[in-house]
């Protein structure tokens, strides 16, 4: 027997022996088992319970968190004049005055963030010097130090 038709006869088994071992596998009898399925209907009565609530039934307290207070009202505070100020002072100058959240851009129209505010100058603001405001509502345009403006 020369060596490529041992190759094919061992390939032969190798590839049959699955299904020897497969087929062996099934049992005699193909029937399928049967499945039942059963439906059951409970009935539960809706008068109150004299006795103590089983491990099963299920018990509802009523709510008693105290609800919540209603939202405070926007505390609003004169508009400080902060322009020519330092940017980082300005902001102070501001929260100061009771308000925390202000926002700045740029005034150069760059679109630049102010990350350093220090490094910045207020060269306008909105709303002007003595008006009231909220959180975010003052609007500071700034320019870096250094750069052309009216201070």
């Amino acid at each position: 027997m020369t060596s490529s038709s041992r190759f094919r006869v061992r390939s032969a088994i190798v590839l049959a022996l699955p299904v020897f071992v497969l087929a062996g596998c099934g049992s005699a009898d193909s029937a399928e088992p049967e499945v039942r399925t059963e439906v059951r209907t409970v009935t539960v009565d809706a008068t109150p319970a004299t006795t103590a609530p089983t491990a099963s039934e299920r018990i509802v307290l009523p709510d008693t968190t105290a609800p919540e207070p209603p939202a405070a009202e926007p505390v609003l505070v004169a508009m400080p004049p902060v322009v020519c100020m330092n940017l980082q002072t300005a902001q102070n100058t501001i929260q100061a005055a009771g308000v925390f959240y202000s926002r700045s851009n740029d005034a150069s129209g760059a679109s630049r963030m102010q990350v350093n505010d220090s490094n910045w100058i207020v060269v306008a603001q909105d709303p002007p010097a003595g008006t009231l405001i909220g959180e975010g509502d003052a609007l500071l345009s700034a320019v870096k130090i250094g750069e052309p403006n009216n201070c």
